[in-house]
């Protein structure tokens, strides 16, 4: 019964470091690329939810459904320690490669930007000086008009 009630403590500890690790998942997606507050919002939402996914599962899979206490500070000790000792290494490592790893996409994304979008903000931004001209021109004429 103790060795049952051991391993079970272990079990709930690991499942503590994955909830760590999920929450840190997305902490990268956040340092990597910026979102706005909507998106931090369904991002907390699905953490939360993938979350308590992950503790029904090993609740039902490795006890059958039956709660017991030390199962919650299992996963309290395990996320704690992981966050302790683990996460700010995980954080670093995983920006640096990811950062490393988008270069080459920014750099297409920016020859693609000069060869697509530059012509046609040009043509753009030369429309709009020509309605602008004319709308002047036909305001000068109203206003001839008048007096």
């Amino acid at each position: 019964m103790v060795s049952n009630q051991a391993y079970l403590f272990l079990v709930f500890i690991v499942n503590g470091v994955l909830i760590g690790l999920l929450f840190d998942f997305f902490r990268i997606t956040r340092k990597v690329v910026r979102t706005n507050d909507l998106i931090t919002y369904i991002e907390d939402v699905l953490f939360w939810i993938l979350a308590g996914a992950i503790v029904l599962y090993s609740i039902f899979v490795f006890n059958n459904g039956e709660l017991r206490l030390f199962m919650f500070l299992g996963i309290v000790l395990g996320a704690f320690a992981y966050m302790i000792f683990i996460s700010s290494y995980i954080i670093k490592i995983n920006v640096k490669i990811i950062n490393t790893l988008i270069i080459p996409f920014k750099v297409v994304f920016k020859i693609l930007h000069k060869i697509f979008f530059k012509p046609f903000t040009f043509i753009f931004i030369n429309i709009r000086k020509s309605f602008t001209k004319i709308g002047m021109k036909l305001k000068k004429q109203k206003n001839l008009v008048k007096n």
